[in-house]
């Protein structure tokens, strides 16, 4: 491997992750602000939703761009939980399409019940929506303790309608005969995703839930891989 293209490689991947970092702490820090404030004025609950169209809205054009940094609580599991995780392999069922579908149906039945419920009280409305936020978020903490900081991304009902939906926008590329099979690729990815394996398959596993946060292609010696 030429060490100048490994050089460069290591270069532009640290540049990357820094200011990828710097926007997820910002964004992470707003999410345990906002969950907090969200119990003594609940209509702040209402980020919620709108979290939910913007996220699947983006997937339909760029894929699961949202879920990269400008998710809050994405934002939140790569800084603050990443440091206490042991960043075990997400098991491949939290990806299966029964387990997320099974999540969806649960939580979107138990949203329109209260939903239908507590209307027209709109703050009885908001306060449900941070409910919900800190009960999943405790679960998605003890994901993070247990597995790996971004598991609960795997199951999460706003990223799983965002891979399917983004499944086939700006998919990632691979020049097979420049790609030396380091691995670098998979060890970058925050979703543990195996973008390597596209030299020899035609798609890679679980593809939708690519964040398209470039880590891969900033840390490839051999500028192997584009969107």
């Amino acid at each position: 491997m030429n060490e100048t293209a490994k050089y460069t490689a290591k270069k532009e991947l640290e540049k990357a992750k820094r200011s990828r970092f710097v926007k997820q702490v910002a964004f992470g820090t707003v999410f345990i602000a906002l969950v907090a404030a969200g119990w003594f004025y609940s209509l702040i609950g209402y980020f919620i939703p709108l979290c939910m169209v913007a996220g699947v809205g983006l997937a339909s054009i760029r894929g699961r761009t949202w879920c990269n940094w400008m998710c809050p609580r994405g934002s939140f599991a790569d800084t603050y939980m990443k440091a206490i995780s042991p960043k075990r392999n997400i098991p491949p069922a939290l990806r299966r399409v029964p387990v997320r579908l099974g999540v969806i149906v649960f939580l979107m039945a138990m949203l329109t019940f209260q939903i239908v419920r507590l209307t027209p009280d709109a703050y009885a409305i908001g306060r449900f929506f941070i409910v919900l936020l800190t009960v999943t978020t405790i679960i998605g903490i003890f994901l993070a303790i247990f597995i790996h900081q971004r598991a609960w991304c795997s199951i999460c009902p706003i990223g799983s309608l965002s891979s399917w939906v983004g499944a086939n926008r700006r998919q990632l590329q691979m020049d097979r005969d420049s790609c030396i099979s380091c691995g670098l690729c998979a060890k970058n990815c925050p979703m543990q995703l195996k973008p390597n394996a596209l030299k020899e398959q035609p798609a890679m596993e679980f593809k939708g839930d690519c964040l398209k946060c470039g880590l891969c292609v900033k840390g490839c010696p051999k500028q192997a891989l584009k969107f």
